[in-house]
């Protein structure tokens, strides 16, 4: 389907975890069957408790440049859609994604990101974004989640 550059964007949160990659992969096929482009969002913030001393050795914009080139090589490998987009913005992730979709078609984040407490079903940014995004939000699970349960038979 051809893409129509006026659309919308359909826009995925990632944060180089297993989950978001998934989101990445699948908010590339959703793009194309929809004909939306695809834009990858990555946040970076400095801790609240970072000093003058780690913040001066520390750069969480590099970092965040790394996580997201990163991840579109992971998703994608040589592969990458030719309408992909990158923004790397400053800010707490779920604060910046339910920003951007605002202008968004759709937005899409794994159900857990690099934090969180194994047992949740949702991560807060994700949990965030489903609560107060201003566009339809797509939650992907993925097997790599460790709260995905696989249902397993047994023979004795």
């Amino acid at each position: 389907m051809e893409m129509n550059q006026e659309s919308k964007p359909i826009i995925v949160g990632v944060d180089g975890s297993s989950s978001s990659i998934d989101a990445l992969r699948l908010a590339a096929r959703l793009s194309q069957a929809m004909g939306h482009p695809l834009e990858v969002v990555t946040a970076w913030d400095y801790p609240a408790l970072a000093g003058y001393y780690v913040a001066a050795e520390w750069a969480p914009d590099r970092d965040g440049e790394v996580i997201l080139d990163a991840a579109i090589r992971e998703a994608f490998g040589s592969q990458v859609p030719s309408d992909l987009v990158r923004t790397l913005r400053k800010g707490a992730p779920a604060s910046v994604l339910v920003e951007e979709s605002g202008r968004a078609e759709m937005l899409v984040v794994g159900c857990r990101g690099r934090g969180g407490f194994v047992g949740l079903l949702l991560g807060s940014v994700s949990a965030a974004c489903a609560e107060h995004a201003r566009c339809p939000v797509l939650v992907v699970h993925s097997d790599h989640d460790p709260t995905h349960v696989k249902s397993q038979s047994r023979s004795d």
